[in-house]
């Protein structure tokens, strides 16, 4: 199967072309694909058409899945196919799902390496997906910053006390499965390309082993400002039928909330299983 991937930016993403994931596809296809995950860290796979069935079928080109923490948000019908949608409100204001930057499930031990949205419905104009290369901001920390950081270990929980945002409401049911905090390297070494990136999620990481709170917050803070410059930016502009797969381990990412509520954004999501994020 004849497929064409073309790079989007210099530091993030790839565009894929001329694959139907619904379908088996041949070894050189399969390789070919997972070698530009790795070296691209976000591919956008345009023109596919999903159920929820054919959703899985897809992602587990790239690994094996691994289950959401709030597992009532599952599509009906199909309790291991998951959404995001912008139609949650708790206590009179709207929830965004992602709407700050972040990566997925790090209070996990074995934190998802991936994660895929296909679009199902789509507002107008708006609802734009960002994605920061956290290789490329950690190369270019200066050697001091980089010096002060390499051991350092932080504590994810499922909901830091010190997050920008809710997660929502989650049920009995999927709170008691939630797993003990991670305590994950600020710097990890990705277990493919063996590059070295940030490892942040302020929505997760409650405090940093050895230091203050107060002193956690503030190397967070500046960590984020800097990784977080659109230097370091790969934006997705939604289009019907895009699949969009990226890598937690390489990238950080967040979900804008320009549009208008009263049309709904609705995406299938799944995660792929990880390993223990290693350090350097």
């Amino acid at each position: 199967m004849a497929c064409t991937i073309m790079q989007l930016t210099e530091h993030v993403g790839a565009e894929v072309r001329g694959v139907d994931l619904r379908e088996p596809i041949d070894a050189d296809t399969h390789a070919a694909l997972n070698r530009a995950f790795v070296a691209h860290h976000v591919l956008v796979i345009r023109d596919q058409d999903y159920t929820p069935e054919n959703f899985k079928t897809a992602a587990q080109v790239f690994g094996e899945l691994q289950q959401h923490d709030k597992k009532e948000h599952h599509v009906p019908g199909h309790p291991d196919v998951y959404y995001v949608a912008n139609d949650e409100i708790v206590n009179g204001k709207r929830i965004i799902p992602g709407e700050t930057f972040h990566t997925d499930h790090s209070n996990h031990p074995r934190p998802p390496k991936a994660t895929t949205l296909f679009a199902v419905q789509l507002p107008s104009r708006g609802g734009d997906t960002q994605y920061v290369s956290m290789h490329r901001a950690y190369d270019d920390l200066p050697q001091s910053m980089k010096d002060r950081i390499k051991d350092l270990r932080a504590v994810h929980v499922y909901q830091s006390k010190y997050s920008p945002r809710s997660l929502g409401k989650i049920d009995a049911a999927s709170l008691q499965d939630i797993p003990p905090p991670g305590v994950h390297p600020l710097v990890r070494r990705h277990p493919e390309n063996q590059r070295p990136a940030l490892y942040l999620n302020p929505v997760r990481i409650e405090a940093i082993e050895g230091m203050a709170d107060r002193d956690a917050l503030a190397l967070i803070e500046e960590l984020m400002a800097h990784a977080t410059q659109p230097r370091y930016e790969y934006r997705h502009r939604w289009r019907h039928g895009d699949m969009v797969i990226w890598d937690n381990r390489s990238v950080m990412h967040q979900a804008n909330p320009d549009y208008d509520m009263a049309e709904r954004r609705y995406l299938y999501r799944l995660m792929l299983k990880g390993t223990a994020p290693i350090g350097i």
